[in-house]
């Protein structure tokens, strides 16, 4: 019991929080590889803490006395990507006025972790895979081939399989970085570790703000474990932060949350039902339960739809994939609704009826302002 509690700080020093099956063995796999040279592909949904497991393999590794150095392939421009890696050669562009070192050379001994590496482009993929396989280089616009030692870790939330068949991602790259791949769980799939991320981002807020903080309710630690968190850990960690900023420290309560999160109050449905449900699961379930409260009479719909008043509509159906708008004089006038039709029509008609206001509109529909950003991204409303 004593080694099991050693070993449980050891990890939660490492940032490392969580005691699910599916965290313990990325632990585990974490443990492994660390003592190793051996190249390391993490992946997962954004938001699951693909750098902590990164700087965890470091603190782990012969090399933790050596720097870690992380780049974001997907932040930094096309055009200057390479340079940023590799160095460059004074005047092998405009605008390089002396020469300079890239991340590989001042990584040299260390770590160097690539994230989001499936938005590198193509031709810098191939100056990384002569890295890997030969562990040597040129700097943009230099002659001399220079020689590193330096272990990568690569991190993406894309499906590199996909990419490697659409073109985009070589393959032989790939099957490079993929010597061993950890699989990083979204928060939704690790719901018996929310309770220990929640407390262990508050007692971080807390201090860092100088902020004494009163703890949770019983009923705000049910309300974490029942969220989508479409955002993963990330989403929980600023949530918290902000909440305890926000409310400087008192005790934070379910109808705390309702307010952050943009959630309807509780009633005997038990808003938001979205356990074990994917983030897409769960917001089209909001969608439907939104519909349901706001009672949208079916003449309204058939109106929409049709083009003319529905004087006979009866009926308003709730399925997994389509509603159905059936009159009685039988089947010649029922009109299938894609979920698609129905969010769209929804949202459009919140924000006439609120003309324009986005934050009133997503309070109707039931939904958070990101998820209506996001569906009014999609959908091309205006």
């Amino acid at each position: 019991m004593e080694d099991e509690s050693m070993q449980k700080n050891a990890a939660e020093e490492l940032g490392l929080i969580g005691q699910s099956g599916s965290f313990l063995q990325v632990l585990e796999t974490v443990k492994q590889v660390a003592p190793t040279q051996i190249t390391v592909l993490l992946t997962g949904e954004s938001g699951t803490g693909k750098e902590i497991i990164a700087r965890a393999i470091h603190k782990l590794s012969p090399r933790a006395d050596k720097p870690l150095l992380t780049v974001n392939c997907g932040a930094i421009p096309e055009g200057i990507l390479e340079s940023e890696l590799f160095g460059h050669e004074k005047g092998s562009f405009t605008g390089a006025v002396e020469t300079r070192k890239g991340y590989f050379e001042a990584a040299d001994g260390g770590m160097l972790f690539l994230d989001e590496i499936g938005e590198m482009p193509l031709p810098t993929q191939v100056k990384l895979l002569r890295v890997l396989e030969e562990k040597a280089f040129m700097r943009v616009g230099g002659t001399k081939t220079l020689h590193v030692d330096v272990r990568v870790l690569a991190a993406t939330n894309k499906n590199l399989e996909i990419a490697v068949g659409k073109g985009e991602f070589r393959e032989d790259l790939f099957y490079r970085l993929n010597a061993v791949k950890i699989l990083i769980p979204p928060l939704r799939e690790r719901r018996e570790d929310i309770r220990a991320l929640a407390v262990h981002f508050a007692e971080e807020a807390s201090r860092d703000n100088h902020i004494r903080f009163h703890g949770f309710t019983e009923e705000a630690f049910e309300y974490l474990e029942e969220y989508a968190w479409p955002g993963n850990i990330r989403e929980l960690r600023n949530l918290i932060e902000r909440i305890i900023v926000l409310e400087n420290g008192a005790r934070i309560s379910g109808s705390m949350l309702e307010n952050h999160l943009g959630l309807e109050k509780r009633d005997d449905r038990q808003l938001p039902m979205v356990v074990h449900r994917t983030a897409e699961q769960a917001e089209r379930e909001l969608i439907y339960r939104a519909l349901l409260d706001l009672r949208v009479a079916v003449e309204d719909i058939r109106s929409l739809i049709l083009g003319h008043p529905a004087q006979n509509a009866e009926k308003l159906k709730v399925g997994s994939e389509v509603l159905t708008v059936t009159s009685e004089s039988g089947s010649e006038d029922d009109v299938l609704l894609t979920i698609k039709e129905i969010e769209k029509n929804q949202i459009e008609k919140a924000l006439d009826r609120y003309r324009g206001n986005r934050r009133k509109a997503a309070d109707a529909l039931g939904i958070g302002e990101r998820t209506l950003y996001r569906k009014l991204k999609e959908y091309g409303i205006e």
